[in-house]
């Protein structure tokens, strides 16, 4: 007659981890079935009789009460090498799927899909889609990028960064631009307000009812915001906005001011007025790197929460809701922190130029 098997001896530990894997809605099954399994055996329950209640055959259960008696629960959730469901797609197809992606293209369309690579490789989209995850591929998605071609962009780069990391002593540090062609655009029908169980409705079509420029000057330090809005952005209004940054920032304070390579910023009669206000200096960043001006961070919050879902029925409403902002927000003031360091920056930029010409040679 055979001798019935001795109960597995788990530790307190062990009987604790297993009782909260037993209970788990979010473990693997199989896990989850081990687990329960061991219990039993914990319990004296036979093989035989644990494989039926489970569903599984009495070798697995053998085999689990071997395996944490020699191993513990260090490598409970792992599958030994040679065990478990087989891949049922080859791994020369696998690394076909994934040369495509990288490397081709589907006829007449700039990227694939899960349901074009599917046919084109004569798998299912849901092996394709296994396939991209497991491998970090996005093929749908794209990034934009620009590297300056500045040929003093490190000079500049290193100025404006220095300014905003280690600000001048009783002085004024401002991030000044243009948002220009900002557009009154009125709907063609109202919407329909918020409500519970629905968002806010707004038609997708619009009229334009003209537009206007905002000059803004972004205070680094303290979030404060100088800004008008002028119906052009040539040197008269550059001009006109200068005077008006002048009267605003206290005599006796040195104004530096960040600004891009716009014709209007270096125009002789520019150049002129700053002649004769020593106290206003120019910074500019390099080009094709409007990043590196923090009023772009502001004018970003401008258009999401003032402009993007307004209604305008002519320019002086967009003007009166451009300039509540603008109250609004030197009411309640709240500075960008400005972080990277320049040596960062130029490291990722390196970085780039390499990818970049390894590409193009």
């Amino acid at each position: 007659m055979r001798r019935a098997t001795a109960a597995l001896t788990l530790t307190s530990g062990q009987q604790q981890v297993l009782q909260s894997l037993a209970r788990s809605r979010t473990t693997p099954h199989r896990q989850v079935v081990r687990a329960k399994a061991l219990l039993r055996a914990a319990e004296g329950v036979a093989n035989t009789a644990i494989a039926a209640e489970l569903g599984v055959s009495p070798t697995s259960v053998m085999g689990w009460r071997e395996r944490i008696s020699q191993e513990g629960l260090a490598k409970f959730g792992e599958v030994r090498k040679g065990r478990g469901r087989k891949p049922s797609i080859p791994m020369a197809k696998v690394e076909a799927i994934v040369d495509t992606t990288l490397h081709g293209t589907p006829p007449g369309e700039t990227h694939w899909s899960c349901r074009t690579m599917a046919r084109a490789q004569g798998v299912s989209s849901t092996t394709v889609q296994r396939i991209w995850s497991a491998r970090g591929l996005k093929p749908h998605l794209v990034k934009t990028f620009k590297l300056s071609n500045d040929p003093h962009f490190e000079e500049k780069l290193i100025d404006v960064v220095g300014l905003y990391l280690n600000p001048p002593d009783k002085a004024v540090l401002l991030c000044m631009d243009e948002k220009s062609q900002i557009q009154a655009l009125d709907r063609t029908q109202p919407g329909l307000p918020m409500k519970k169980g629905r968002a806010g409705t707004m038609t997708h079509d619009y009229k334009r009812n003209g537009t206007t420029t905002l000059f803004a000057a972004l205070n680094v330090l303290d979030g404060t915001v100088i800004g008008e809005c002028l119906p052009r952005h040539r040197h008269i209004e550059f001009l006109r906005f200068l005077r008006r940054v002048d009267r605003e920032v206290p005599k006796g304070l040195p104004i530096h001011m960040i600004l891009d390579h716009y014709a209007t910023h270096k125009h002789e009669r520019v150049e002129l007025w700053l002649s004769k206000h020593p106290r206003v200096h120019l910074h500019f960043i390099p080009t094709s790197s409007s990043w590196l001006n923090l009023v772009e961070r502001w004018f970003r919050d401008l258009d999401d929460k003032a402009i993007r879902r307004g209604v305008f029925h002519s320019v002086p409403n967009l003007i009166a809701a451009v300039e509540a902002y603008l109250n609004a927000n030197n009411d309640n003031p709240r500075a960008f922190v400005w972080t990277a360091t320049a040596e960062e920056i130029l490291a990722k930029v390196r970085r780039g130029r390499v990818a970049l010409q390894g590409i193009t040679t």
